[in-house]
């Protein structure tokens, strides 16, 4: 099927998922080390029946095609290659006290006899609730945890260029988030990073179901052990421009950047650093890990709703998360309802109809209970990030009626559109 694109690579026409209600403007995930205002976005693919990638990935979870046992013995068999290692610790999981990385780590430490150490890349502005499942998950768990807080400046300014530049708030804490716990491996000769739910699972097609490749060429741009090839350093771009450019007006130099590159292609050869995605050896539902979590961590919920959602127990510890997908609802028309809703819908806990129902009371809301927070982290004002956001809302997706911003093709119309 031959999909007209526009520029940025988003399709010009916008369709929903006929199973989960997703857009066809989701992007997958992208190199960030090369990501501009110019990116071109590699979306999720629908086929000619307007079925998601992401719908067929958790089709096959559920429909006898994985041999679920199957695939544990060969997480058995995995574990039981590093088990005997003497050293202190076998494996790293990375997170920062979700329900996920407390699935994780708990699981492969009391069900399957790893020794993991936690790695986690600070949040920008802990929340609460954040700090307590944190700690929650050290002391009532049981795991060691090395807790990186970059630089609190340059952060701060990083997150301000991100916002200008690419409208991405959240690109600073993704990238530490997916390239320092390779890094802590590698300090401490941890052999084996295990990562969470397998990308297909959101519908991001790459090489390897189990791993990361270590050639850009054979990945996903977002999932490649060598983002940086055929880079020289003061090219790499951090915040939607190059670290050339922002130590050009400013008192950085290119060591206090360090922090945010990822480990070296060869020092993953060199130790031996594999990594695996947990997801593709035990059947990954969000929900239920968040079960898991509350049982063997005491894992806490918001006490309200998370604004542009209807849920109240995922992506709860930072601040900023809510400016996160809200920021993507001003790209792509894809908000935090949709999201969390769609991924519900393929596990069976939702049914399409609710899930619309949900989309059109929530997604898109502007998060007001952390608004002075996170202003106040980026330097701006609301009237300031306001018009940054209008900026960067595609033409194909938004119109503007009567002095406010409204979607072209709404989800509803769509249905409308396919039944007449």
């Amino acid at each position: 099927m031959i999909i007209k694109k526009i520029s940025n690579g988003l399709p010009e026409q916008v369709k929903y998922c006929v199973k989960c209600n997703i857009s066809n403007q989701q992007p997958t995930s992208t190199n960030e080390y090369r990501h501009d205002s110019e990116t071109i976005q590699l979306t999720i693919d629908f086929d000619d029946d307007n079925i998601c990638a992401a719908c067929k990935a958790n089709e096959i979870k559920w429909d006898g095609t994985v041999n679920w046992e199957d695939r544990e013995k060969e997480l058995v068999e995995l574990c039981e290659r590093f088990k005997n290692i003497k050293q202190q610790y076998n494996c790293l999981v990375a997170g920062s006290g979700g329900k996920d990385s407390i699935f994780q780590s708990h699981i492969l430490k009391y069900k399957y006899g790893m020794r993991p150490l936690t790695v986690t890349w600070a949040p920008h502005i802990y929340t609460d609730i954040g700090w307590i499942n944190f700690n929650n998950w050290i002391s009532k768990g049981g795991f060691d945890n090395f807790l990186f807080n970059p630089n609190g400046r340059l952060h701060r300014y990083l997150t301000r260029s991100a916002v200008k530049n690419i409208l991405h708030p959240f690109q600073p804490f993704i990238i530490g988030q997916k390239n320092f716990p390779a890094k802590v491996a590698e300090m401490f000769n941890i052999p084996v990073i295990f990562y969470g739910e397998m990308p297909s699972d959101y519908g991001t097609k790459i090489s390897n179901d189990k791993k990361f490749t270590n050639k850009l060429k054979d990945a996903h741009p977002g999932f490649s052990q060598d983002p940086l090839e055929g880079l020289e350093k003061e090219q790499i771009k951090l915040g939607g421009e190059t670290i050339e450019s922002h130590i050009s007006k400013t008192n950085y130099v290119m060591e206090d950047f360090e922090c945010y590159l990822p480990l070296d292609k060869n020092k993953y050869l060199e130790k031996k650093i594999e990594t695996h995605w947990l997801g593709y050896y035990l059947r990954w539902v969000p929900q239920e890990n968040f079960y898991y979590s509350v049982e063997n961590v005491d894992f806490q919920i918001n006490q309200e709703r998370i604004e542009g959602t209807y849920q109240k127990y995922q992506s709860l510890d930072d601040k900023t998360d809510g400016f996160f997908y809200y920021t993507r609802y001003i790209k792509f028309g894809v908000g935090r309802a949709m999201m969390d809703s769609s991924m519900e819908i393929r596990n069976g806990h939702l049914t399409k109809d609710e899930g619309l129902s949900l989309i059109k009371q929530f997604d898109g809301e502007f998060p007001k209970r952390y608004e002075k927070e996170f202003l106040e982290y980026i330097s701006m004002t609301r009237e300031e990030f306001d018009g940054i956001c209008d900026k960067f809302r595609p033409n194909h997706i938004w119109k503007k009626n009567s002095n406010r911003w409204e979607l072209k093709t709404p989800l509803e119309n769509d249905l409308i559109k396919k039944s007449d």
